[in-house]
């Protein structure tokens, strides 16, 4: 198991363990303490709060790629909230409460079934029980095209130049409307790397949902390797806190901060 929050619980455990024993052996002595257990006393608490925050509350996390432009450009900084979808055991992720689930449209961050080392940020645009498909453009959710309205060409900048020539639109998908980045110039899928969806329809099981980045022809995501099940879903992405491309003009873009979608 890896990870900042595997670390975390072992470093409170351990400074955890090493302070109790000490105090347990020597009461609550007077005078200087052995410089072992002042290290564990002092970065017990620090270990704990971290860990507490990062697993019931809100987790950062930093956009390295392009999938999800124009909602999210790559050195985005955002928050992601880890109780939206169940409060998790550290660690071990076995739910304790249920909370809610992932409704069409939420921005969702989870961590890839192939190797679920990583994390990704994907779209939530199929829902358990959903038929889907995708096709010229534009997705069918239980046969019903969701409409894209086109606005001009996208003007890419920084870290996401590689979106110049796309362009940009508006979604609706279901109750949410939300920007696109389509390029007229590719296929709907890469014969070969884009497998699963293809060109024909799906039905969701129960327990898995559909993951789609926003940048339609330059992402990565369940179009070609499948449906997210329920359990490696990390939390809903809601706020970017800071915004840092070295390959954009002034590098710090203040006024992307702020609520996504906003």
């Amino acid at each position: 198991m890896y990870g900042i929050e595997p670390a975390l619980a072992l470093g409170s455990l351990i400074t955890g363990i090493v302070w109790l024993v000490h105090r347990i052996a020597k009461g609550k002595a007077e005078g200087k303490l052995p410089l072992t257990v002042e290290y564990a006393r002092s970065f017990f608490p620090i270990f704990l709060i971290v860990l507490l925050l990062r697993a019931f509350l809100v987790e950062p996390f930093r956009i390295p790629s392009g999938s999800m432009m124009p909602t999210l450009l790559v050195g985005d900084f955002i928050l992601v909230n880890k109780f939206t979808y169940g409060i998790r055991m550290p660690v071990t992720k076995t739910k304790l409460i249920e909370v809610g689930e992932p409704e069409r449209g939420d921005i969702v961050v989870f961590r890839f079934p192939q190797n679920p080392r990583l994390d990704y940020i994907k779209r939530v645009v199929g829902l358990p029980g959903d038929t889907v498909r995708y096709r010229d453009k534009h997705l069918f959710i239980n046969g019903e095209q969701m409409p894209i309205e086109l606005n001009g060409q996208y003007q890419a900048e920084g870290s996401g130049m590689r979106a110049m020539g796309s362009n940009i639109g508006s979604e609706q998908l279901g109750d949410v409307e939300h920007a696109v980045l389509i390029n007229p110039m590719k296929p709907d899928f890469d014969p070969m790397h884009c497998n699963y969806l293809g060109h024909q329809e799906k039905t969701i099981p129960e327990g898995h949902y559909l993951m789609v980045g926003d940048n339609r022809d330059d992402s990565n995501d369940g179009r070609c390797w499948g449906l997210v099940p329920e359990e490696n879903l990390v939390g809903k992405a809601f706020f970017v806190w800071l915004s840092w491309d070295w390959k954009r003009s002034g590098f710090v873009d203040f006024g992307r901060i702020g609520s996504i979608g906003d």
